[in-house]
């Protein structure tokens, strides 16, 4: 299938590991350009070479998106390089839970600003150079808390489900300016946060992974690729009449639509 994405530019945030990697990697395979930021220069710096080898036209910044500057100077610099852009998959996250009487102001307020103050930051800046140029796509990557939270799944429920409202609020806005805006609800996919968590146990990977798939009904837990290829559809020409929207990618687990 012709997805329309040749010389479309991307940007992908939280793009040097896991689901942001793999989506950035995707969307060059497919023709796009690709920029990329994650807080560390020297691993953006091997992502940007990893995606270089595999033909992608790519620039790469090191910024944190819990910070407004750091924000406005990679966009700005994504856009001057490139010259336009189409494409915002808003990714950069923890998933990081707690019991709620547990939680400080500051763990809220880091939460909230990485990944709602984050979206809201990139988006602001994306949706003008959209909207110069007829349309776009944002996509916000969210997780199943955010539609079902447990207990204890405190700040990143909360935050998730924000990512949500601002995903339909902003569909609505910008769909007369051809704006498509859509997330995605994460399950347990493969991730650095989870080979982190292997590290500190003495299982192998396939007995860990094994462990974590079985109360999904797939019995197993998703690559980083079956979640990009969400996004990247979402992303793509082929998915032109779909707005405001969220899709699960959580193997059945989840317990709502």
């Amino acid at each position: 299938m012709e997805l329309g994405l040749k010389g479309k530019v991307a940007i992908v945030t939280g793009a040097t590991e896991g689901i942001g990697r793999a989506t950035a990697l995707m969307l060059a395979r497919e023709g796009a350009k690709v920029a990329i930021c994650s807080r560390r220069a020297e691993v953006v710096a091997q992502t940007v070479e990893e995606l270089k080898r595999a033909g992608g036209d790519v620039f790469g910044m090191a910024a944190d998106m819990s910070k407004a500057a750091d924000i406005a100077r990679f966009i700005d610099a994504a856009v001057k390089h490139f010259g336009r852009l189409d494409i915002l998959v808003n990714n950069a996250g923890t998933s990081k839970r707690g019991a709620f009487l547990e939680l400080d102001d500051a763990a809220w307020s880091a939460d909230l600003e990485l990944k709602v103050f984050g979206a809201i930051r990139c988006t602001r800046l994306a949706v003008p150079h959209m909207r110069k140029q007829g349309g776009g796509r944002i996509i916000n990557v969210t997780n199943i808390g955010a539609k079902q939270p447990g207990a204890e799944s405190y700040p990143t429920s909360v935050s998730r489900a924000a990512g949500l409202a601002l995903t339909k609020a902003l569909s609505k806005e910008y769909a007369a300016d051809n704006i498509l805006v859509n997330s995605v609800c994460i399950g347990k996919i493969k991730s650095g946060q989870h080979e982190r968590r292997r590290a500190r146990t003495n299982l192998g990977a396939a007995e860990f992974y094994a462990k974590l798939g079985e109360d999904i009904p797939l019995k197993r837990i998703g690559e980083t690729d079956e979640a990009a290829s969400v996004i990247v559809f979402l992303a793509s020409a082929a998915a032109s009449y779909v707005t405001g929207t969220s899709i699960n990618i959580d193997g059945g687990i989840s317990g709502v639509l």
